[in-house]
């Protein structure tokens, strides 16, 4: 039986730089690689796109649009991992976890939109919490995050790593209107859309993405709730790991640090959340930006669309 055919478009950006380094270990699928100098041309990009079983555009917005447009194959499989048709009503969400019947959806379609990173700690935390009940959809909500610049792409990586400087902290999209804001806000059942403050550290790949919820909302007596809400949705799931924070991973000193590099190299998302003494509960998601925040979880979406196991290759 003939192995699948993968081709990446885009395959020097970040993620497609990880994502091969993941699909070249593997040796249930022929990685179908474009010589250097055609990356560019629209002609030799289509014959590749064509030839794939599934194609993975890991390509700005715009790019990605003129590769589907060139593809004329209907057997060929999408997985879009930029922003564009994530809240698109032809695409699948590309979020295996979302509810009990992403994955099944994930499987049978013939186009994906994968995920965005930040998005991933926020509606796997929030989302199962109103499903429930324990949370009202209508509560306002903030989202603190901090990334590692690689979720900046090439430009920031370059900027970041052309200086000794130390830049601890940075914040960004203020006043602007963020790309991610639209999927977190459709896919975590949420009313009103979340007041988003996203920010980027120096530290290479890594996600902490914190939600506080007031006491009106969620008070700290139901912490114990939160966990039984999220251990009975995710039991079972691979990829989530649901667990007071001394129990997912240690922390330095005690009680002090969450560190954000333990999921690092990996597709897993940790979800810890914290009593904040008598004003609420923290709900924090932690997490690989470039494994389950994009080229991790799209090899997982790959493995589902291609009828292979879901685990193969991650960990």
């Amino acid at each position: 039986m003939p192995r699948p055919r993968v081709y990446i478009d885009g395959q020097q950006g970040t993620t497609g730089l990880r994502l091969r380094e993941m699909l070249d270990r593997r040796d249930d699928l022929e990685l179908l690689l474009i010589p250097p100098e055609d990356r560019k041309d629209p002609a030799v990009r289509a014959r590749f796109l064509n030839e794939a079983d599934l194609a993975i555009l890991c390509l700005p917005d715009d790019a990605a649009a003129e590769a589907v447009g060139l593809i004329r194959n209907p057997d060929t499989r999408i997985i879009d991992t930029s922003t564009a048709r994530r809240v698109h009503p032809d695409w699948v969400y590309g979020l295996p976890e979302l509810e009990p019947m992403q994955r099944e959806r994930i499987r049978g379609a013939r186009r994906v939109a994968n995920t965005g990173c930040y998005p991933v700690g926020f509606v796997l935390a929030v989302r199962p919490l109103i499903e429930a009940g324990l949370l009202s959809a209508e509560a306002p909500m903030t989202v603190n995050a901090v990334s590692g610049y690689s979720g900046g792409g090439r430009s920031m990586i370059e900027a970041y790593q052309s200086t000794d400087e130390r830049v601890p902290l940075r914040l960004y999209s203020l006043g602007l209107t963020h790309k991610h804001i639209a999927e977190m806000h459709r896919y975590s059942l949420t009313g009103p859309e979340p007041l988003f403050v996203p920010s980027v550290n120096d530290a290479y790949c890594g996600m902490l993405v914190s939600t506080p919820v007031p006491a009106c909302h969620l008070s700290p007596g139901k912490l114990d709730a939160v966990y039984s809400v999220w251990r009975e949705r995710y039991a079972g799931e691979p990829f989530v790991r649901v667990g007071p924070p001394e129990e997912t991973s240690p922390l330095w000193p005690a009680g002090v640090f969450m560190d954000q590099s333990v999921c690092n190299a990996t597709n897993r998302v940790d979800l810890c959340a914290f009593a904040a003494g008598n004003q609420g509960v923290v709900l924090v998601g932690r997490l690989d930006n470039l494994g389950k925040g994009a080229s991790g979880n799209a090899v997982q979406c790959m493995n589902l669309m291609l009828g292979l196991p879901e685990e193969t290759g991650l960990l």
